[in-house]
């Protein structure tokens, strides 16, 4: 099993804005005033899109739809997730205009470009009950060792979670994290943008798991599985430090990130990384602003085989 793809599916926005639906638990956006918000967005999106191709990585670029007023849908990894034997898991999203990204048209759009897909896996009627499991941004995938982290939240049922690792034969890491606002600690939104799991490495904020035995449990799991920790701080997590993805290019695996996530970093983290493989990051600062996501989030990794 891959645990890095050289294919990525993306998005490019049409309506991008602050959502004011998902604003209420993700505490990462912000509102910037202006008519030219999309705008800047598509232009950060495609700059991101040319260096990521400049490298060999193997980027689909999809167009959203203006009629259907979708502004994350810049962020496709929430609602799909594509597997190495065909599968492709469609899941239930907390706010109801993030709904309508979900496009069957995208998938032809993939076949088109010689991928196969044998079966899709439908958990989206859990909306009805206001349950909730927002893909790769809940689900951090160890695809290698057959894991998946989760940190519980409004938008990751538990529930949900252990009923795809049944049906995608993956062993459940549940834990809660959280960040301070205010004077609170409130849960994370979407486990992705603390952790982040590579090929040999981990980028996590341990910080934000406040049980002992719950952060002990991720730590084990990690390193049984020979992982590096890299740790970042809270601090750094709110600079989208933990939002990364690491992909295959043309001749190197690189860990991809924000311009943001990059400047926030020690050397000695850099150092740690590029032991690995290398950095690439690019300015996406409207999108993650207003979007409360990050580069890991543009992204939605293909696995899919290619057709015969």
């Amino acid at each position: 099993m891959r645990q890095i793809t050289d294919t990525i599916l993306m998005v490019r926005p049409v309506g991008f804005r602050m959502n004011e639906q998902t604003a209420v638990n993700n505490y990462f956006q912000t509102k910037l005033e202006g008519d030219d918000i999309n705008e800047i967005a598509t232009q950060e999106f495609d700059l991101f899109v040319d260096k990521l191709r400049e490298v060999g990585v193997n980027v689909i670029v999809v167009d959203d739809i203006p009629e259907d007023d979708t502004p994350d849908s810049i962020f496709p990894n929430n609602w799909v997730s594509f597997h190495d034997d065909g599968q492709v898991a469609l899941y239930p999203m907390f706010a109801e205009n993030r709904r309508k990204e979900r496009r069957m048209q995208y998938f032809a759009e993939l076949e088109n470009a010689g991928f196969k897909i044998t079966d899709i896996v439908d958990y989206t009627g859990a909306e009805e009950d206001d349950v909730f499991l927002e893909g790769t941004g809940s689900l951090i995938l160890d695809r290698q060792n057959q894991k998946a982290y989760c940190a519980i939240s409004p938008r990751a049922d538990e529930d949900l979670l252990i009923e795809f690792c049944e049906d995608f034969e993956f062993t459940p890491v549940i834990f809660n994290a959280y960040q301070s606002v205010g004077d609170k600690r409130l849960p994370i939104y979407h486990t992705n943008v603390m952790m982040c799991v590579g090929e040999e490495f981990a980028v996590i904020c341990l910080d934000t798991i406040d049980d002992k035995k719950e952060r002990k449990n991720v730590v084990k799991h990690l390193k049984m599985d020979g992982k590096e920790i890299i740790s970042i701080t809270e601090e750094q997590m709110h600079e989208f430090a933990g939002n990364m993805l690491q992909v295959q290019g043309k001749d190197k695996k690189y860990l991809v990130m924000s311009a943001r996530a990059h400047r926030c970093l020690t050397d000695e983290q850099k150092a740690q990384i590029e032991k690995h493989c290398e950095i690439l990051s690019s300015e996406i600062k409207t999108i993650e602003t207003c979007g409360g996501g990050s580069a890991r989030c543009m992204m939605a990794e293909v696995f899919l085989p290619k057709a015969e």
